[in-house]
């Protein structure tokens, strides 16, 4: 167990945002369980709305002492985990001065897109996050799905990225035992094998 003095920089803020389908629930649950275990405060909401339709979800995860409400502040996001290009930019304004963001580098075009023009460039996108994030880490999508062998893992292999930093309260293997009791044992090895390759960071951009 990692300690954990009551002091503001063990409280940890971490936001993750995608559309639906792509396991942002899932992901926020794995890492408010493990702080849990930790022995520490958490708080946090889910924003699902249009969730089944690709719509956006943004889950807030707030860890340590001293915290009562569930919404992350604005400019106080130590982590922030963005599985699609347009939802990042959206959440920009969450990130604190010294937060990290990882950003899958995968675009799904919005719904309005399809039924018109639509003002949708991915590369002005990460043009404008690399402008404003000190610590960005960005993924290669289509490489990291390669490398997991299924799209539904993917959330796991950014946990895993995340890992490789000082914005979570926890350890791998705080994560491996979560894992080892909550995912049916099916899937348990490729999930394993997901994070794996997160904590590897051989799909990071150069």
């Amino acid at each position: 167990m990692i300690p954990y003095n009551e002091t503001r920089e063990n409280r940890k803020n971490c936001l993750i945002t995608g559309v639906g389908g792509q396991g942002t629930l899932l992901l926020s649950r794995l890492i408010g369980n493990a702080a849990l275990e930790q022995g520490l405060t958490v708080r946090g909401t889910e924003t699902i709305g249009m969730a089944q339709r690709g719509g956006s979800v943004v889950s807030h995860i707030r860890m340590g002492p001293g915290i009562y409400g569930p919404l992350i502040p604005l400019h106080q996001g130590d982590l922030i985990i963005a599985f699609e290009c347009i939802e990042a930019v959206r959440v920009l304004p969450f990130i604190a001065e010294e937060g990290r963001m990882i950003v899958l580098n995968r675009s799904i075009p919005p719904v309005s897109s399809v039924l018109g023009a639509y003002p949708y460039d991915p590369a002005a996108l990460m043009g404008h996050l690399k402008e404003r994030v000190k610590q960005l880490t960005l993924i290669d999508g289509e490489k990291l799905i390669s490398q997991c062998g299924n799209p539904r893992v993917v959330n796991v292999a950014l946990l895993g990225v995340a890992l490789t930093g000082k914005g979570l309260p926890f350890t791998p293997e705080d994560i491996i035992r979560i894992m080892t009791r909550q995912v049916p044992p099916q899937f348990l090895e490729l999930n394993l094998k997901a994070l794996r390759i997160g904590l590897q960071g051989t799909a990071e951009n150069r």
